[in-house]
């Protein structure tokens, strides 16, 4: 195993290393929380695809592909056609925004007025959503060093944690290139052909297999449906998403480039499902589904390349750990600390860039330490993300969608809609349980008929607000091109002396 401890350690070393290069181009806000708004299309391409393919995608993709066979490539394939969705019908307009959260696009269209409610939901979202990534590290550590579950989490975490703290965006999108050709070379160049070679070939995965192994909808259709209502319409209004189409310095870039991410994690999700459909040929009776893909890299591949799968693992995880947890800080100063202490900047980089970079540094270091504490004593990780996609979808995807394609929409509408479809969740889950799909399905429902009758029954939003609304979503009045244009201009060359 020392090849393969070696290739791990430099992996983590570039971790932190881009992360302390990071740090020396995040001088404002904008640098630090959207790097700049500046990325170009191939940067862009492969950092959103790293950051929507984590733990989940890679460790529990072959797992239900161990499970179920083919049809086990559902969940991952939602989550692409969720990616694909936002960037065909929506990046454009919300890169044009120029705003840093989905709170503030919500106050931005609807009048200020469901910004911190929203932000306490998205906050729960994205939090969980890191601490659910964090603990994935417990299987990687244990399969590389032999470590306990606390030693594991704490280590990658605090890996994460570090050159996130450093740089922000502009760190993270670094360590994420790396990491999505780290993923690609390790689960679809290396671990993929070597499985189905393993396994031989797929001729005899059919022999040796169910024929609903092999069934497109062998893992059922009321669950595939779960899947597009959670991960597709997830993906539409995560702030860990969206703060990433904000990296994007054009609409081309974040229309064409998202749809080249979307398109191959659609790739990937078929990958993970034929690696786990192999592993059920090769160990059929593991104790646990999600075992499958640390037992092959473990027992089936050579020296070194060992180590670099365990790698592209590694780096899934740490892809949607870093993006949740920026994330996460961002909604909790942005949305949160800065209206509960009555001095949020709307949208903008007001005040002085050193003082806010540093903030914005000290939140993600408090979270992110939050996060490591609440993965060591969390157990039921499943439970926990399933309760944060709840509240997320139930409560923020039809005001903002509903904000997005509908005039008639108001802020008693939106604000209505958050809080019931937030508290029929979490009364549903209650009754029916936390896995249960009831909680979702009515849980949305109420939202959207809340949602138009009660914006059907005030007053429309006021014309001032969707004139700024509309100027925005043409890409005009934001707030760095505003303040571009208050900056004095340069003092002009002194004309030269008369001869």
């Amino acid at each position: 195993m020392a090849v393969d401890y070696a290739v791990i350690v430099v992996y983590l070393v570039g971790m932190l290393a881009m992360g302390w290069w990071g740090m020396r181009r995040a001088k404002s806000k904008s640098e630090f929380l959207v790097a700049g708004r500046r990325l170009g299309p191939w940067m862009y391409s492969g950092t959103m695809a790293a950051i929507v393919l984590g733990g989940a995608s890679t460790i529990g993709g072959v797992g239900l592909g161990y499970q179920y066979g083919l049809s086990g490539a559902w969940m991952v394939l939602t989550i692409g056609l969720g990616l694909l969705a936002l960037s065909v019908f929506f990046s454009a307009r919300i890169a044009r925004l120029k705003v840093y959260t989905v709170s503030e696009m919500l106050d931005l269209r609807y009048g200020g007025r469901a910004g911190i409610i929203s932000g306490v939901v998205m906050w729960a979202y994205t939090l969980m959503l890191a601490v659910t990534s964090t603990i994935a590290y417990a299987t990687i550590f244990d399969v590389l060093f032999d470590v306990n579950r606390t030693v594991s989490i704490i280590l990658g975490g605090a890996i994460v944690v570090a050159y996130s703290t450093l740089g922000g965006m502009w760190s993270i999108t670094l360590t994420d290139m790396v990491q999505f050709v780290v993923k690609t070379i390790g689960v679809l160049l290396l671990l993929l052909p070597i499985a189905v070679v393993k396994a031989g070939g797929f001729s005899e995965m059919k022999a040796q297999l169910p024929t609903e192994y092999f069934d497109v909808l062998g893992i059922g259709g009321e669950t595939i449906f779960t899947y597009v209502l959670i991960y597709t319409f997830g993906m539409l209004i995560g702030q860990d998403i969206w703060q990433r189409v904000f990296t994007a310095r054009s609409d081309r870039t974040a229309r064409w480039g998202g749809t080249v991410a979307g398109t191959y994690c659609l790739v990937y999700a078929i990958a993970g499902a034929v690696i786990g459909t192999a592993a059920k040929v090769m160990y059929p009776n593991l104790a646990s589904a999600d075992a499958a893909f640390a037992t092959i890299v473990k027992d089936e591949l050579p020296v070194g390349v060992r180590g670099l799968v365990l790698a592209a693992a590694l780096a899934a995880v740490m892809s949607t750990s870093s993006g949740a947890l920026i994330a996460c800080a961002t909604v909790a100063n942005n949305d949160i600390w800065s209206r509960l202490r009555g001095a949020a900047t709307r949208g903008g980089d007001g005040g002085d860039p050193h003082d806010e970079v540093k903030g914005n540094r000290a939140f993600i270091l408090i979270m992110g330490i939050a996060v490591i504490l609440i993965a060591i004593a969390l157990n039921d990780v499943v439970e926990a993300l399933t309760v944060a996609y709840n509240l997320l979808v139930g409560g923020l995807l039809v005001p903002i969608l509903g904000g997005l394609l509908w005039r008639r929409g108001t802020a008693a509408g939106a604000l209505a809609a958050v809080c019931v479809g937030g508290s029929a969740v979490i009364a549903l889950m209650a009754v029916y349980g936390i896995l249960a799909n009831q909680p979702i399905y009515y849980g949305l429902l109420a939202s959207l008929a809340v949602y138009v009758i009660v914006s059907l029954a005030t007053p429309p939003t006021d014309a001032a607000v969707l004139a700024t609304w509309r100027e925005r979503l043409a890409g005009r009045g934001g707030p760095e091109e505003t303040a571009e244009a208050e900056a004095p201009a340069p003092a002009s060359a002194p004309a030269p002396a008369a001869p």
